[in-house]
């Protein structure tokens, strides 16, 4: 059980890997024409993936149908796919677009920190010592990286900070939603139709199509960013759930943020400043210590020297 669960750990490194890789790709796609747009490239990403997984659904014999045999089981999956993957797909390429990939998953990877809000003031669940102060450390990394110590003046734009933090309460959603749901149905059906309707719902928004980003310089990346950005890692993070507890899982999503600043440098030549470093480990380091959850002490055994 423990290699299945190395293996299952590696998976979503990998995954987080080629989540944070996508973001960069995004952001050479948005360079290479103003038709390049986030919206576009969301529909595009979600209506294929989704449609994708569903169809592996469906050969797999996982009744994709079966999810709207319910009042619950629709709502949800319409609120996930809304409320969810739209801000968390989405938002994030608005935030790529304005900034760089690098910034705009350090901004996503807050997403923990509305959990906790949504815990705290909704739920009414005391936080714990360390989730308080993991929080005052992930503000004052923020804080940072959007001031650059600066804080009469902001680092970033304002839409990049917009979008980010939109981007960071749609992974709440995206972890919050389809828990009424995840254990009655498989992870691609879950996965592919809120996919699909995310995708519709922005086309539906915005169904202006524009085929400019169909070009020969665009077709690469577009086709890593549909596969390996989405289909794929989707696939794996949501299977490795049953192997891999969430706590773990989540502290491995800090590779998303490493992959996505190493490929910004490598494509972009992005140079980060002492600042950038500094907020970005504060960042990181708050959300591995929000979910880090000690062992209770072993009680020894009163017995065991008599």
């Amino acid at each position: 059980m423990q290699r299945k669960e190395t293996l299952w750990a590696g998976l979503i490194i990998l995954s987080c890997i080629l989540w944070g890789i996508s973001g960069v790709l995004a952001k050479l796609i948005f360079n290479l024409s103003p038709h390049n747009t986030p919206m576009l490239l969301s529909q595009i990403r979600m209506i294929i993936g989704g449609l994708v997984i569903l169809a592996a659904s469906w050969i797999n014999k996982e009744k994709p149908m079966s999810i709207w045999k319910t009042k619950k089981s629709s709502f949800n999956i319409v609120m996930f796919g809304i409320f969810g993957l739209v801000p968390v797909q989405y938002c994030y390429f608005e935030a790529v677009k304005y900034g760089d990939a690098s910034i705009a998953t350090i901004l996503q990877f807050l997403g923990p920190f509305f959990i906790l809000f949504y815990l705290t003031f909704i739920k009414k669940r005391q936080p714990r010592r360390s989730e308080v102060i993991s929080t005052v450390v992930a503000f004052i990394g923020v804080c940072i990286i959007t001031t650059h110590g600066n804080i009469t003046q902001l680092a970033i734009t304002p839409n990049v900070l917009f979008w980010g933090l939109l981007a960071a309460i749609g992974v709440a959603g995206n972890t919050l939603i389809p828990k009424a749901i995840v254990h009655d149905y498989s992870s691609g059906v879950i996965t592919g139709w809120g996919l699909l309707i995310a995708g519709i719902s922005l086309a539906v928004i915005s169904p202006n199509f524009s085929m400019t980003i169909i070009e020969p310089k665009a077709i690469m990346p577009l086709l890593f960013v549909i596969v390996f950005g989405t289909i794929i890692p989707f696939q794996i993070f949501t299977n490795a759930l049953r192997y891999v507890n969430s706590t773990t899982a989540s502290m491995l999503d800090a590779f998303e943020p490493i992959a996505a600043t190493i490929g910004s440098i490598v494509l972009f030549g992005l140079q980060l400043s002492s600042t950038d470093i500094i907020g970005s480990i504060l960042v990181i380091i708050s959300v591995l210590l929000l979910n880090w959850q000690p062992k209770p002490p072993v009680k020894a055994d009163k017995n065991k020297n008599r």
